[in-house]
């Protein structure tokens, strides 16, 4: 199989799972995925946020998900255990469409490592 066909495939049956899991089967777009992804990592799943705090978890997220791409290195957690993360790399300049890409591939390879898909 293609490396894009294999890609747009897990990419749906991720997209599918979470949304039944969170969504009510509402498909969740990439933007709620990073987010999820942002709420697991800082551990703290029942907690309510503000708006700064989810996009601080977006953050968060992206950093952990792009640093096995070598952008990113973990460094420390602060006082209220929320996850810091340093630049080693700029992320190239890329198109809307190859930032999509980059970024479905990075969070397929997230989940395929936590074993929540196959």
């Amino acid at each position: 199989m293609a490396r894009d066909e294999q890609l747009k495939e897990r990419w749906s049956t991720l997209q599918d799972k979470l949304s039944r899991q969170f969504a009510d089967g509402d498909l969740l777009d990439l933007d709620a995925i990073i987010y999820l992804i942002g709420v697991q990592e800082l551990g703290q799943v029942h907690r309510k946020f503000k708006k700064d705090q989810k996009l601080d978890l977006m953050h968060i997220a992206i950093c952990r998900v792009l640093e096995p791409y070598g952008y990113y290195e973990f460094d420390y957690y602060d006082e209220e255990s929320w996850p810091h993360y340093k630049i080693l790399e700029t992320l190239p300049a890329l198109k809307a469409g190859e930032q999509s890409v980059l970024m479905k591939e990075a969070i397929v390879q997230y989940f395929l490592e936590k074993g929540y898909i196959e």
